[in-house]
């Protein structure tokens, strides 16, 4: 399979003091759906920003789609418009990423800013609103949508772009059941139509859905296994080490 994205020896702390991530190296594959698992603080937010272009390793070398992202390359406006078009970022909070006095405008944002037609931006938000079932909120302020309704705003402002990699970090997070479903209905049919799929979660329920390969990170901020949904589920022992679970903890896994 094709490596989209490879980090090699990556390092990261925030303010120079507080690591992220120790001496991590990762490719992405096309076509895959990867899990990032980890405890909250164990790195797998950070490595989704630095997917993204948001933040740059302090050592080591990340590559998307054969080439070195630095600060400086993404500067460049030829280099930054094939990055930006090719990956899509869905944040932890709705409220981080949907800011436009209404749905429409929001979901129009990023085409528009890539220098798209009006008539096609027009026609792509039609068409995106009506893929996730939002088409009625076309004219609503965000602020005024719940957060499952935040969520697919969200959503739909990066699949506008047709990105090939999609980013989502915690995507379950505050979303109610049917909602939850949804989400997890359409990682499927993306990844069916050959979108590759990058999810932060420490969530284990679905594991099987949103994924076919596993990385798993420690508390130390490093890689500690690679592996299937099921052989991770199966592995009580690194689950409860690397604090996915309490010991006390009884496992039930839908598939």
């Amino acid at each position: 399979m094709t490596t989209l994205l490879s980090c090699k020896n990556i390092t990261y702390s925030y303010l120079n003091k507080f690591a992220a991530l120790d001496d991590v190296s990762i490719n992405v594959l096309r076509g895959e759906k990867l899990a990032l698992l980890g405890a909250n603080g164990s790195g797998k937010s950070t490595l989704l920003k630095l997917f993204d272009g948001l933040i740059f390793p302090q050592s080591g070398t990340y590559e998307a789609f054969g080439k070195v992202v630095t600060e400086e390359n993404l500067e460049e406006p030829s280099f930054s418009h094939e990055f930006r078009s090719r990956i899509g970022f869905v944040f932890q909070n709705s409220d981080a990423q949907v800011f436009s006095p209404t749905v429409r405008e929001e979901v129009a944002f990023g085409p528009l800013q890539l220098a798209i037609p009006n008539a096609e931006v027009n026609q792509r938000v039609d068409e995106t609103l009506q893929l996730l079932g939002i088409s009625s909120l076309a004219d609503r302020p965000p602020f005024q949508l719940s957060g499952g309704q935040k969520k697919r705003v969200a959503i739909a402002s990066i699949l506008i772009m047709n990105p090939e990699i999609l980013l989502f970090d915690e995507p379950t997070a505050g979303l109610d059941p049917r909602t939850q479903e949804w989400l997890f209905q359409l990682v499927e049919e993306l990844a069916s139509r050959g979108k590759t799929i990058v999810t932060a979660t420490h969530e284990l329920s679905y594991l099987n859905r949103i994924a076919d390969r596993c990385v798993v990170f420690g508390e130390s901020h490093k890689i500690v296994s690679e592996c299937t949904p099921q052989e991770l589920l199966s592995n009580r022992e690194l689950l409860i080490n690397v604090n996915l679970i309490h010991p006390k903890t009884n496992l039930h896994f839908h598939s």
